[in-house]
């Protein structure tokens, strides 16, 4: 291969990566940059900013908002991923199986992955009224009366007691990203070649054994791939926060980028939001490389 024909490669790779490596220097790189350098600062968005140091950082430190919204966040994901990723791998096995209807069913499972989450939250917050719906069926059920027996006022009112707006948000959640990572959960098990599990038959191996010794091993880039969205997207929660609870009842519900939000945009503490920023991208990068180690990726 001659040279001139190497540059004109060359030269046709760059005009073709060009418009997006423009789009990322200029929506993801320059904007990251300037916020790490905005966290330095004291800026309002009135005034230019004014060199703090390490300031906005040992505030942070020192703010008992910070850490409640830290606690919250971390509860919230732990609870969000682990529960997320069980219903939808059941999901994805059952889906994977000969029953009459799948496609349909599986349409249903992914329908609240792919609709508005604003719209999701007005619908939830009617569930979670005091006269709401869940609360109706429970009474009907009746078990409202074992609700009692736990300390909480019947009806219960989901969005408004400390002890069940967070959970409520966290259930919600659930029901609407299992949807979405049950089709990832399911394109790794349509990967999975089936003379594997008939070698594991023909070795005695029964349903469990083959799900635990053929399904689980070979599923575990998939675990990886849907916890890291997972965290990614836990960590980050803030639509359900702000429609919803605004943070409360007694900052119940605040998350980091709740906080976030309310300090760069309610208080015009730009610099301060921008570390709060730059602590949750750490967060979540700890986070994300700790799964990668426990799972051995």
């Amino acid at each position: 291969m001659n040279r001139g024909r190497i540059v004109s490669e060359r030269l046709a790779a760059v005009a073709f990566l060009a418009p997006f490596l423009l789009l990322l220097l200029v929506f993801i790189l320059w904007p990251v940059l300037n916020a790490l350098w905005l966290s330095f600062h004291a800026y309002d968005l009135f005034d230019a900013p004014r060199w703090v140091g390490l300031s906005n950082y040992q505030l942070l430190l020192k703010h008992g908002d910070f850490w409640i919204s830290m606690r919250n966040t971390v509860f919230y994901t732990v609870g969000v991923v682990v529960a997320q990723t069980a219903l939808a791998l059941f999901l994805a096995l059952l889906m994977d199986q000969r029953i009459r209807g799948k496609t349909a069913f599986r349409i249903a499972y992914f329908l609240p992955s792919v609709t508005s989450s604003v719209a999701i939250s007005l619908i939830f917050m009617a569930l979670f009224f005091k006269n709401g719906m869940l609360n109706q069926l429970l009474a009907g059920l009746g078990v409202d009366r074992l609700l009692a027996l736990t300390g909480l006022s019947v009806p219960v009112d989901w969005l408004g007691d400390v002890h069940t707006a967070l959970p409520s948000l966290m259930a919600m959640n659930i029901w609407s990203t299992a949807g979405f990572f049950m089709i990832i959960f399911l394109a790794g098990l349509q990967d999975i070649p089936q003379t594997l599990y008939e070698v594991a038959e023909l070795d005695g191996a029964g349903p469990w054994a083959q799900f635990r010794y053929v399904t689980l091993p070979l599923l575990k880039p998939t675990f990886f791939y849907v916890g890291t969205m997972g965290i990614i997207g836990a960590f980050q929660v803030f639509d359900q926060v702000f429609i919803m609870t605004n943070g409360g009842p007694l900052k119940a519900t605040m998350t980091m980028a709740y906080l976030l939000y309310t300090e760069a945009f309610v208080h015009f503490n730009m610099g301060y939001a921008c570390a709060i920023a730059s602590v949750l991208a750490t967060v979540i990068f700890l986070a994300t490389m700790g799964q990668k180690r426990l799972m051995g990726e």
